[in-house]
Formats: C-alpha cells, structure tokens, sequence
C-alpha cells in the first residue's frame, strides 16, 4: 500500500471504480497484465465537464480531466490486483480527446495522465502513449483513457 501512501502525500484519492455504462468490465488480468477499458473523468459518479477541446474547454481543463481519467483506470487496476503496489510498469496508455475542428493539441491534454503516472509510480510510470482527436466520446465526455500495466 506504499503507492497509496505516496498518492495521499500529494493529495490524491483512489476513486472507486466507476460502474460500466455499457457490457463491459473496468479492468481485465491477464498473465503479468492488466488491461483497463476506456476510462473517462467520472467523479463521484458524476462527468467532471462535458464537451469539446479547442471549442468548450480549454487544454487546462482537458489536462485535468486526463488526470482524474487517469486516477480511474488505477482504481481499475487495482480492482483486479488488490494492491498498486504490484504494479511494475505503465506499458501503454491510450487516450482519446473529444476534439473540435482544428484542435491540435490532444498530446499537451494527455500530459495530464501521463505526468500524473510519473507522479505516482516514477520510473515505473513512465510508458508510451498514443493521443487520438476524435468526434465524439461517450456520455459527452471531454476524454477517455485505457492503459495497459504489467504487474509482478
């Protein structure tokens, strides 16, 4: 549980894991790793924004909601590892940003999650990534993010 405890020192909270909207899992294990599905800024159950980068939402805002997207997928992980401590690697991270027209800046949004992950697990945190504009995200949501972590 150090991970946790390193998380409290900078103000963050594991959610609990955010219940599917559709015939899914949040997190499947598979050998040394985990697979998380798109997971999108729910707070206590509830959408933190709603709508477009580059239209409704500033980059400021879409960084935040990459975090707390971020903070979900851990809370998947951890439902299927039991404890964050086992993580050995952020392998991928995959992020998809509700994008208006000739907004560009999907990877600045993402930096969010991905700042976040070095934050929490340091070396260990650090993976590839893929950022991806797109029309439309379920629910309306700003941003959606899965990742895959190897585990020990």
């Amino acid at each position: 549980m150090e991970i946790e405890k390193k998380m409290g020192t900078f103000g963050l909270e594991l959610p609990e894991v955010a219940k599917p909207v559709a015939s899914y899992v949040p997190a499947v294990k598979s050998g040394n790793y985990v697979f998380t599905s798109g997971q999108i800024p729910f707070v206590k159950g509830e959408l933190m924004y709603r709508g477009k980068l580059g239209g409704d939402l500033t980059v400021e805002q879409g960084y935040e909601c990459a975090r707390v997207s971020a903070l979900n997928c851990l809370a998947a992980v951890k439902s299927v590892i039991d404890d964050l401590d086992r993580v050995k690697q952020i392998v991928r991270v995959t992020g998809f940003v509700n994008s208006a027209p000739g907004f560009e800046d999907q990877p600045k949004v993402l930096n969010g999650a991905s700042d976040l992950l070095v934050e929490v697990f340091g070396q260990r945190g650090k993976h590839s990534r893929l950022a991806i504009g797109t029309s439309e995200l379920p629910l309306g949501a700003p941003v959606e993010i899965d990742m895959v972590v190897e585990i020990g």
